[in-house]
């Protein structure tokens, strides 16, 4: 689909749904930052922020928005600076890197909530959003009534840190209790043969993140028993090239658009940190798209510093195969906050706003209505939702290829 009628139907859906708010930039400047609110209005709407900073909300989005005011949900979601309709400035110039941060970001979310004349929300973030979520509570805490962090981040370097330990343990050593998950330790022996027979490092890493989250142990093993035996490299070399639009280039305007938050994604979450050289780092893999990315310049709030000041509920949700942002990340956020719940959810991986959106709205819906005291005991229910989201399909679709190839 072209961008000409990719930016008509993104218009038309903030036409019909939103507006626009304006925000100052530097020198004079100013941007309109797009958003767009549906469902029956309510005293306390939700405020959802999607993954990955180049994540467009208005076009993407409308199917999530659409099952959470079935839902009875009244969900606010703000089109990022930098990218969609938000990537240029009044007078139609793209915005600088310097334009786009994730301070600036977290107060556009304020400056819309006053334009609609909100005072308290239920704000949820996914992944990346889950970040801009807690950012924007700390700088503007009246305004939350509750968060919801769906694969929730809190560091660049700790997360990286945890990250690495817990892919070493689960997938490298094998340790089942790493993780509450099915056994790992023969596929982590199928890894280990991968790499001392010279397998490419970030490549390895890389498609085992995509397989396990996406579709399990079970295909992963089987993917690797073949690649060993010399076939499916032709699958092996298309799942490397997943998700590298998100990261670098143009992207897919409206959707994901990488290139004017480049700031964001490597001066501030470090994307680009240094590989450690050890197994199954996630490292070499972004390193290879990072090109002339701006320095990572550390953390632009503290938040494992601000952790014990949250007075508002935090519901964490984690996904039990999530490798980008592991268990043992949320369970630090839940331990550390004032009134912290994890809701576990089995046979999930990374970013649930994606991949099981009625877990989500179910999740928001509760805290909503009657507080998030008795959700941890609804994680089964949770779990077993109808599967929802685009990256969702992702996991059947590689099980039925490799089980299917695997027997031809």
């Amino acid at each position: 689909m072209s961008d000409a009628r990719l930016e008509k139907g993104a218009r038309k859906l903030l036409a019909k749904d939103g507006g626009v708010v304006r925000r100052p930039l530097t020198n004079g400047r100013e941007v309109d930052v797009a958003f767009v609110r549906t469902g029956k209005k309510k005293r306390t709407p939700v405020v959802i922020a999607p993954g990955r900073p180049g994540w467009a909300s208005v076009l993407p989005y409308q199917g999530f928005r659409k099952l959470a005011a079935k839902r009875g949900l009244d969900v606010i979601m703000v089109e990022h600076r930098g990218v969609g309709l938000s990537r240029a400035d009044v007078a139609g110039e793209l915005l600088s890197e310097s334009d786009v941060t994730v301070q600036a970001a977290a107060d556009d979310i304020a400056a819309v909530l006053d334009t609609l004349g909100v005072d308290k929300a239920v704000v949820a973030g996914s992944s990346y959003g889950s970040y801009l979520a807690q950012v924007f509570a700390v700088r503007h805490p009246e305004k939350v009534e509750s968060l919801v962090l769906d694969s929730p981040m809190l560091s660049a370097e700790g997360d990286l840190e945890m990250v690495r330990s817990y892919r070493r343990a689960l997938l490298w050593d094998g340790s089942s209790a790493a993780a509450d998950t099915a056994g790992t330790a023969e596929v982590a022996g199928l890894i280990r043969q991968l790499a001392q027979k010279g397998e490419d490092s970030a490549e390895l890493a890389h498609v085992v993140q995509v397989v396990y989250e996406f579709a399990g142990v079970e295909t992963l093993t089987t993917l690797l028993k073949e690649i060993l035996a010399g076939r499916m490299r032709w699958l092996w070399k298309r799942i490397c090239k997943m998700g590298s639009g998100e990261m670098d280039g143009e992207g897919m305007a409206y959707f994901v658009e990488p290139k004017l938050v480049r700031g964001i994604s490597f001066g501030q979450l470090g994307y680009g940190l240094p590989s450690d050289g050890q197994p199954l780092d996630p490292q070499p893999h972004m390193l290879k798209h990072a090109g002339d990315a701006p320095e990572f310049k550390g953390d632009p709030v503290n938040l494992e510093a601000e952790l014990s000041g949250y007075s508002w509920p935090t519901v964490v949700m984690s996904g039990e195969r999530d490798l980008r942002t592991p268990r043992t990340v949320a369970e630090k956020i839940v331990s550390s906050v004032q009134r912290g719940t994890l809701i576990p959810i089995a046979d999930t991986g990374h970013s649930m706003i994606d991949s099981h959106q009625l877990a989500v709205i179910e999740v928001v819906r509760g805290v909503v209505d009657s507080g998030e005291h008795r959700l941890a005991m609804h994680a089964d229910h949770f779990t077993v939702l109808p599967r929802k989201g685009t990256s969702g399909k992702i996991g059947k679709v590689l099980s039925t290829i490799v089980r299917v190839r695997a027997r031809s």
